[in-house]
């Protein structure tokens, strides 16, 4: 306002230097509320250039360029409809500055100074959305890892509880002794469990709470793939629950821990599927086998699969978990019978 004022005091071209600076100053305000609504503010500010240049020609305030930053804020946050009308409030004024008098030098400076910001405000709000869609689609990578790691961990636990509480009941009668020891594996497995969710809560909370430590609990490794022959046996001797036999070859030594821990969860996820879905499994085989080409797991059991019309989400998260590392998982219907689950990871990038 005090620039206005000192133009319009100084310059002597004017024809009416104080009606001048009376339309400058009094809509400048459209400044306020350019983001809210670009429309109205654009209109106003560009109908108050129009009247000026139409009652005193050519002899404007230079300080009214500020009509500029409505018509970015115009193309940087307007909507559709808001757009074309914008345009055509620009185009009038073109107009009416030719109507006025304006030289023509004059007017090809403000078609390329109208082109520059609509064009910036156009740039802006195109990189302003990219990154939104960046932002969402990180969103919703963490959303199906953490479903991933989500169904992987509590899954596994929650069927050998299904499974123990159910061997329990059919030998309570008989072994009044086995209803304790299943209560003891319950409890130990919901234990597991409750520690993992817990685990998983704590990592999602650090972003709320930068004082808490990192979880400092090491990470899955070859070494849990063969603890799977115990735990996956949780009916405990004489149940119905069936023998889980691992072998592990190779230099497991040299398996990051990435791969390590994708290795862990698709194993555990296979024995997990095999004892939840497959009908009459008494065996099952799990192989792991390291050499100089990558690292390749086999699980196989000898029950027959139910029928699915769809894979399930454990499915889809061992698929994705070896994709991301390069490497290929396959599952279905073994050769002599039974199910097979073989997942091959690449050694590329390993460290030793």
């Amino acid at each position: 306002m005090l620039v206005a004022l000192l133009e319009a005091t100084l310059r002597t071209d004017l024809s009416q230097p104080l009606l001048a600076a009376i339309i400058v100053i009094g809509s400048a305000p459209t400044l306020l509320w350019r983001r809210t609504l670009p429309l109205p503010m654009l209109a106003i500010a560009h109908g108050a250039v129009a009247v000026a240049t139409l009652l005193m020609g050519n002899s404007i305030l230079y300080t009214s360029v500020y009509v500029i930053v409505p018509a970015y804020a115009l193309f940087r946050w307007g909507k559709g409809r808001d757009l074309m009308l914008g345009s055509g409030i620009l185009l009038a004024n073109l107009v009416v500055s030719g109507l006025g008098g304006a030289p023509f030098a004059d007017i090809v400076g403000e078609v390329g100074l109208t082109v520059i910001v609509v064009t910036l405000g156009v740039a802006f709000r195109y990189r302003a959305r990219a990154r939104m869609r960046e932002i969402d689609r990180a969103k919703l990578l963490e959303r199906e890892m953490l479903a991933r790691d989500l169904h992987d961990t509590v899954a596994h636990h929650v069927s050998a509880i299904a499974i123990r509480a159910q061997a329990g009941l059919a030998t309570a009668s008989l072994k009044p002794e086995a209803a304790t020891d299943a209560l003891r594996v319950i409890e130990a497995e919901a234990s597991k469990t409750l520690a993992e969710m817990r685990s998983m809560v704590r990592v999602l909370r650090q972003g709320d709470a930068p004082e808490l430590e990192p979880e400092l609990a090491p990470g899955r490794t070859i070494a849990d793939v063969g603890q799977l022959a115990n735990t996956a046996q949780v009916a405990g001797p004489g149940a119905a629950g069936p023998r889980v036999d691992v072998r592990i070859t190779g230099d497991t030594q040299s398996i990051p821990p990435t791969v390590a821990g994708a290795i862990f969860r698709l194993a555990q996820e296979s024995v997990t599927n095999a004892r939840r879905h497959a009908r009459g499994v008494s065996i099952i085989d799990v192989a792991l086998e390291v050499d100089e080409g990558g690292v390749r797991l086999t699980v196989t059991n000898d029950g027959e699969a139910a029928p699915a019309a769809t894979p399930g989400y454990g499915i889809t998260g061992m698929m994705e978990r070896t994709s991301l590392l390069g490497g290929t998982c396959h599952s279905g219907r073994a050769p002599g019978g039974g199910w097979v689950v073989t997942a091959v990871l690449p050694r590329v990038g390993w460290t030793t």
